[in-house]
């Protein structure tokens, strides 16, 4: 047997442990009977996933995530989604220029980014909330949506449109009857994409938030006495609800697929 034949399996088995043990550790201290410090295991209870809002600042912290996440989202898709229509179907001045400018939220460091938006916030005046962590999040997350469905618009077939166009189909009709279902998957790629990041940031929401918490920036704060079960529990609940989706999607597809190739 070659050195290859067992190196890419260990490496690989090594790589999968080192991702998992995060993970495995949430889970498993999302289960401790823990007073105030959450480092040491002082024992199995139920008691944290049965009343984990005993600690109102995680729910409310929780909340505020989920409320960042969804308003930013929807509105970073709907913009995102209109630009890179326009960008691949339309062409105008600059057209170039805004494409390559859409990367550099990409491209520039959290902290560059989340310190400029404080410092605009700052000189306008504008008092740092919820809806300032709004704005920075749909700002950053417009370019991944742009990005995401633009190669989406742009694999579409012209032929399919123009079809809907020789039946006498209205502007209006052929969107939403052909060219919306066919954006529909990098759409939702998109939008799913926008919501983690949304959800998951901690730099940008850090310089934006005033005195407004969200679920990382709690979390931030409550790491140096040992992270609370009850945020373990979320943290462990939101993992268990994205695995439940990612299989069950898999599953579905996989039931299509397989209705597909009996039917031929």
């Amino acid at each position: 047997m070659g050195l290859g034949s067992w190196l890419l399996p260990t490496y690989t088995v090594l790589a999968l442990v080192f991702l998992l043990i995060p993970i495995v550790y949430t889970l498993v201290f999302s289960f401790n009977d823990s007073i105030k410090s959450n480092i040491s295991w002082r024992g199995f209870t139920l008691d944290k996933w049965l009343h984990v809002c005993n600690k109102q600042e995680i729910c409310q912290a929780f909340g505020n995530s989920i409320i960042i996440g969804v308003v930013a989202t929807v509105i970073a898709t709907i913009l995102g989604t209109m630009i890179a229509i326009a960008l691949v179907r339309y062409r105008f001045r600059f057209r170039s220029a805004i494409s390559l400018l859409l990367f550099l939220p990409m491209a520039t460091p959290e902290v560059v980014l989340g310190a400029g938006l404080a410092a605009e916030f700052l000189s306008a005046g504008v008092q740092k909330g919820m809806t300032t962590i709004i704005i920075a999040h749909t700002m950053f997350c417009i370019s991944f949506v742009v990005v995401t469905v633009k190669a989406r618009v742009a694999s579409l077939d012209p032929a399919l449109e123009e079809a809907g166009r020789d039946l006498y189909g209205s502007p209006a009709q052929v969107f939403w009857r052909v060219t919306f279902p066919l954006l529909l998957p990098g759409i939702v790629a998109a939008a799913l994409l926008s919501f983690a990041l949304s959800f998951d940031d901690f730099i940008i929401t850090n310089f934006n938030s005033g005195a407004d918490t969200t679920f990382p920036k709690y979390i931030y704060t409550a790491a140096a006495r040992g992270i609370p079960a009850e945020a373990n529990v979320i943290a462990s609940a939101v993992f268990l609800l994205a695995l439940v989706i990612v299989i069950a999607t898999q599953v579905s597809a996989a039931a299509r697929r397989k209705r597909l190739a009996n039917t031929r």
